[in-house]
């Protein structure tokens, strides 16, 4: 186990520390823009600003690796997203924000782009699962850990957005002293919407629609909390929920993924989370219904995304998955954009109890539509399938297309296996 980690360990503790920055930030801007005095509308499109850069980094960054190289992309990107940060309290108008928030979240694509490739590439078969599956882990840490900083400042003033700054700028020491030289990223082009729909109907709705909870869940969770009036302290505990309980649920959920019809898990989490927001919206406020609901709400939304990953590439052929990737990561980012607007909009007229309505109107939507593609496509028998690993929406499609190269290999060598002990038993019972 030393082994394995110790060629990447400076590359996760950087991702924690920029994890820490970066989760500061989301929830720091539904606090400040409460204290400026911003509409749950304005601050929506503030929020999908960043789905927007996200976006736009997963597709111009292995350009720019190929052309310069992962560490002078990885330091650039870097130093735009710290000056980003402390740009936020020098600029409190929400056109500036939404343009920052483009700003980071391109840098945070590409970051991201960058590092998984470093991790692809540390990584062998018999490694890769374990890497990958520690790199989710930092990331989930890091963003609940953020929420933790919260408490040492006041949103009003500028200490924590050059806090979370501070953070990003130290994240990039270990991992520039550290890193070796990797070859240029390559991201194959995203499959069509339509060849994706085609091959896989319910990972293309199910992941678009997922992307808007998430983006809602992660964009507007400190907006609303600002809107039914929680403290600071409060807010980072409903946020610090929702990834909690994603960290909890992933491997169970998981468990279930590989021993029975992934689109039954799928219907049954995506209930969950659509009873626990009517938990949330019927209570009216009350603060333990409130963190009960994001730890279950948010806690199905994290494994629900690498389920859709690993039924689509249960349907695919082994060619196919690495432009799939790039595909899902696509729809699921457009998703994140809608999100965040709908969820405003509704907060905006109907009150912020609203934030659960839409995400639970959501997730029941998920499960008819699971439900209805039940009935039109026989299940692919368990002993069949991928195996799951669980991927984090925030992955880019590097380290997605890397899950899904270890899933299919390793489910494979676990049919080996399988048919190696069955013959074995033959073989024994056939000796006198």
């Amino acid at each position: 186990m030393f082994q394995v980690f110790s060629g990447v360990w400076a590359l996760l503790l950087g991702i924690v520390l920029i994890m820490l920055g970066n989760g500061m930030h989301f929830t720091l801007i539904g606090l400040r823009g409460g204290v400026e005095g911003f509409s749950a509308l304005e601050l929506s499109i503030v929020t999908s600003g960043y789905f927007v850069g996200f976006l736009s980094g997963a597709r111009y960054t292995p350009v720019l690796i190929r052309r310069v190289g992962h560490v002078r992309v990885f330091a650039a990107l870097g130093s735009f997203m710290s000056a980003g940060l402390i740009a936020f309290p020098l600029l409190a108008e929400p056109w500036a924000w939404t343009i920052l928030r483009i700003l980071i979240g391109f840098c945070m694509s590409g970051i991201y782009v960058a590092a998984e490739s470093w991790l692809n590439n540390a990584a062998t078969n018999e490694t890769r699962g374990k890497i990958l599956s520690a790199y989710m882990i930092a990331q989930t840490l890091g963003i609940i850990g953020a929420q933790g900083l919260l408490s040492f400042g006041d949103a009003a003033s500028s200490a924590l957005f050059i806090g979370a700054s501070i953070l990003v700028s130290v994240s990039f020491a270990p991992i520039l002293l550290s890193a070796t030289p990797v070859p240029a990223a390559e991201v194959l082009r995203p499959m069509s919407l339509r060849q994706l729909f085609t091959g896989s109907p319910l990972g293309t709705v199910g992941i678009f629609l997922l992307g808007a909870v998430y983006a809602t869940q992660s964009g507007m969770g400190a907006v609303f909390g600002s809107e039914l009036g929680l403290g600071a302290g409060q807010i980072a505990l409903f946020v610090a929920m929702l990834f909690a309980g994603a960290l909890l649920l992933q491997y169970p959920i998981g468990w279930l993924s590989d021993r029975m019809d992934r689109r039954k898990l799928i219907v049954g989490a995506s209930l969950i989370g659509a009873g626990f927001c009517a938990v949330g919206w019927v209570t009216d406020g009350g603060f333990w219904f409130l963190m009960l609901s994001a730890f279950f709400a948010g806690g199905v939304t994290t494994p629900l995304y690498a389920l859709f990953l690993a039924y689509t590439n249960d349907t695919l052929a082994p060619e196919d998955m690495a432009a799939a990737s790039g595909g899902l990561v696509f729809t699921f980012g457009s998703g994140a954009i809608v999100g965040p607007l709908v969820a405003g909009a509704a907060m905006e007229q109907l009150g912020p109890m609203a934030f659960w309505l839409v995400m639970g109107v959501t997730f029941a939507s998920i499960a008819l539509y699971a439900l209805y593609r039940m009935t039109q496509r026989a299940a692919v028998p368990a002993t069949e399938t991928d195996s799951y690993l669980g991927v984090l929406p925030t992955a880019s499609a590097v380290a997605v297309e890397a899950a899904a190269v270890w899933s299919a290999e390793n489910a494979e060598a676990e049919a080996a296996e399988m048919e190696a002990a069955e013959n074995e038993t033959a073989e024994d019972g056939a000796r006198p």
